[in-house]
C-alpha cells in the first residue's frame, strides 16, 4: 500500500488561527478559512523568525485569494487586490469560505514562520504543501516547532 497524501504531499493544522506555522519543511502554505452567516471577516498575515514570534511583522504579499460559500455548492471565485497583509471577506454567503496561499520564498530573509489571524470568529486551517521530506503522519514534525 502506497503512502497517502498526509506526510507525503502536505501537513495540516485544523485549528491554526493566530498560530505560528513553520515553513522550514515545505515550499508553501495554504490557509483555509471559514466564517458562516455571511458575516465577513478580516484575516491578517504575519511572518516571524521563530515559533515565539521573534521579529513579528506584517507580510504584505497577498495579491490573490479565492472565496465561495464553503458548502460545496459553488465553484471558487478568484479575487485580486494590491499586495497587502490582509484579506477582507465581504458580508456575503459567497465569501463565507476563503483560501489564500503563501510561498515560502515570499518570506523575508531569516524568517521561517507565518500565521494568519482572524479578527472575527473565522476558523483558520493551515496546510503546508510540497513537503521537503516525506514521512509517515506519525513522524511529521509539529508544525509550530
Amino acid at each position: 500500500m502506497g503512502q497517502k497524501a498526509l506526510g507525503r504531499l502536505f501537513n495540516c493544522s485544523p485549528a491554526a488561527d493566530g498560530k505560528w506555522i513553520s515553513l522550514r519543511e515545505s515550499s508553501g502554505i495554504a490557509f483555509l478559512c471559514y466564517l458562516a452567516g455571511a458575516a465577513g471577516d478580516t484575516y491578517t498575515l504575519q511572518e516571524a523568525k521563530d515559533s515565539s514570534g521573534t521579529g513579528a511583522q506584517n507580510l504584505a504579499v497577498i495579491t490573490e485569494y479565492h472565496t465561495n460559500t464553503g458548502d460545496a455548492s459553488d465553484a471558487w471565485t478568484k479575487r485580486t487586490q494590491a499586495a497587502a497583509a490582509t484579506v477582507v471577506t465581504a458580508a456575503a454567503a459567497t465569501q463565507n469560505a476563503m483560501v489564500v496561499e503563501v510561498e515560502g520564498t515570499s518570506l523575508s530573509d531569516t524568517y521561517k514562520y507565518v500565521k494568519l489571524t482572524s479578527t472575527g470568529a473565522g476558523t483558520v486551517n493551515a496546510v503546508t504543501r510540497d513537503l521537503v521530506t516525506g514521512r509517515a503522519p506519525a513522524n511529521l514534525p509539529a508544525m509550530g516547532a
